[in-house]
């Protein structure tokens, strides 16, 4: 059996750290970011569908009611399964919105209408270090008599690496 010269080695372990060095920021910023896809994509679902049903309102001025933050207690840390029904409020069914996939975020949905006209915020809570600290996205829109329903096209983020 042939053992490996000094200099062998050295290279074996300076090509390995700069692979490390290279691949593990890399595979970091990835995960992290695959975690912040979820909040982006629920938040642009339900503002779609919001939008939808504001225009097909006798009023048209008037989004789905407000839902309660679903699950109540945001994920802490880990990807959870909820439990049958937790996604059974009137609105998540109206906005076709429901996590039946592990996940990481807790979602919210506020409206308020008037005369004039109607607006929605949509909310997603994480707390992906489970330290207690909360993160929050938020996704607005809004109709006005005379004017085409508009979703604001930023995401309001409060403590996006908490």
């Amino acid at each position: 059996m042939r053992s490996l010269s000094t200099v062998q080695l050295a290279t074996m372990v300076a090509l390995l750290g700069s692979t490390a060095a290279v691949f593990i920021p890399s595979f970091l910023q990835n995960l992290h970011a695959s975690r912040f896809a979820e909040p982006l994509e629920g938040l642009q679902h339900l503002a779609a569908h919001a939008t939808m049903q504001s225009a097909s309102s006798p009023s048209r001025f008037a989004y789905p009611p407000s839902a309660p933050r679903t699950p109540e207690r945001v994920p802490a840390g880990k990807s959870q399964v909820d439990p049958l029904g937790t996604w059974g409020h009137s609105t998540w069914r109206l906005l076709g919105f429901e996590k039946t996939e592990p996940h990481f975020f807790s979602f919210e949905f506020e409206s308020e209408s008037a005369d004039e006209g109607a607006h929605f915020v949509a909310r997603a809570y994480g707390d992906l270090d489970g330290d207690g600290e909360l993160s929050r996205f938020e996704l607005y829109g809004e109709t006005r008599r005379g004017q085409q329903p508009i979703v604001y096209p930023s995401v309001r983020l409060q403590r996006e690496i908490e």
